[in-house]
């Protein structure tokens, strides 16, 4: 099971094309057997969390089922730390606040849930298409229904 951690950390990690933007995310820790394991920052960890979230929530606007409450750590997008501070510039805070709204929206109107939850994952790679484009193809799974170009 820790095998498999590892590898998809690495995966994960590996995904943004600029090395620095890599490092950004993650710093290293030595380990006793010789190997270099990467520790995500607070805000990589926040977007894992996110995305299982979405993962769960797509499946029960799918399914119609109840969708319950927004997730309050959702909020932590504007404050969780980054390894590089000037990622959080301008562009980051309004891609952030139109997820958010797109989020909230999901709850406050659940008819209108697939579109909004639509343009959360819309609001997401807009972000990533700027500042780190490798999880976008993953990002893209989220959508629901037929994934716009």
């Amino acid at each position: 099971m820790k095998g498999l951690l590892y590898i998809f950390l690495i995966v994960f990690l590996f995904s943004c094309k600029d090395e620095d933007k890599i490092a950004a995310e993650s710093e290293t820790k030595k380990v006793d057997d010789g190997f270099e394991m990467y520790e995500m920052s607070e805000m990589a960890a926040l977007m894992e969390q996110m995305y299982v979230d979405n993962q769960r929530l797509k499946e029960k606007i799918i399914k119609g089922d109840t969708i319950g409450e927004f997730p309050q750590h959702f909020l932590k997008i504007h404050e969780s730390v980054m390894t590089n501070k000037q990622v959080r510039d301008t562009f980051f805070k309004k891609q952030a606040k139109i997820f958010i709204d797109s989020q909230e929206l999901i709850y406050k109107d659940p008819k209108n849930a697939k579109e909004h939850f639509n343009n959360g994952v819309d609001a997401c790679i807009a972000c990533h298409q700027q500042k780190c484009s490798g999880p976008i193809p993953r990002i893209k799974k989220l959508y629901i229904g037929e994934i716009p170009k």
